[in-house]
């Protein structure tokens, strides 16, 4: 499956439905099924107060984003501030189908530093997965994936390919350069990684961008200093070969560390 993982600056134009229509028609041209975007991609990470402008799982922007599928044929993985109905505010993602229609919906379950525990609620949902073009897809948002625990309980669960939108901060580059490559060879799956650059408000964002894959590869990586609409493929062939030369899950002794 090709996928494409889109690396936004903060920039005018480059927040909303709008910047997602024309990142989505660049990936369906190129021959993409499935487009990743950053977290919070349709509002922006450096939010003042995101209660203003969170909004239901199934509002607007959610209709937008779905005309916007089904005109370009491409299943989209966006961010927003999810208003939980509750009075609790989510960083939250949802993957769209081609055809428009939502297909999982996640809030991020491990919250980054006091700007995020400030304004948002954890999520209690692991793992949150579902089925597209023979493979299973699942979500994690940004930090989630810097916890070993997480990305296992996916492959535990049968995750071949791993969405994780995020807005990972300079200084802490080796999280994409190390981490995500090494959490796809341990968990053995892939991991689609797709980050801000840039500054915006207080952050400065990484970019270095990604698709890791089981075997050790990283078939396409961005670099830190500008946007990029990136093209990988996802194998599964690659998948099955790597997980029979690497069968962690098989060998693991969960009895020893189980806590």
């Amino acid at each position: 499956m090709r996928i494409a993982l889109l690396q936004t600056q903060d920039q005018p134009g480059s927040r909303g439905p709008a910047a997602l229509d024309a990142a989505a028609r660049d990936a369906a041209a190129r021959g993409a099924r499935l487009l990743v975007t950053p977290e919070l991609s349709l509002t922006g990470y450096a939010l003042e107060n995101p209660a203003e402008v969170a909004e239901p799982a199934g509002g607007p922007a959610a209709a937008a984003v779905s005309r916007i599928a089904r005109e370009h044929g491409v299943a989209v993985v966006y961010g927003y501030p999810e208003a939980g109905g509750d009075g609790a505010v989510h960083n939250a993602v949802r993957l769209v189908g081609p055809d428009g229609a939502a297909l999982a919906d996640y809030r991020k379950t491990h919250l980054y530093g006091p700007y995020e525990a400030e304004h948002y609620t954890p999520g209690a949902r692991l793992p949150v997965q579902t089925e597209f073009d023979g493979l299973r897809l699942g979500l994690l948002i940004c930090y989630d994936v810097e916890f070993p625990e997480a990305v296992r309980a996916h492959a535990l669960a049968g995750t071949d390919l791993l969405l994780v939108p995020t807005a990972l901060m300079r200084p802490y580059d080796t999280v994409a350069t190390t981490l995500v490559p090494a959490r796809a060879v341990e968990s053995q799956l892939y991991v689609a990684y797709a980050d801000r650059v840039g500054p915006e408000g207080a952050f400065d964002f990484a970019g270095l961008s990604c698709l890791a894959a089981p075997d050790g590869t990283v078939p396409v990586r961005a670099d830190g200093r500008a946007p990029a609409l990136l093209i990988g493929e996802v194998d599964p062939e690659v998948l099955r070969a790597s997980r029979d030369r690497n069968p962690y899950l098989a060998d693991r002794r969960p009895e020893l560390y189980a806590h």
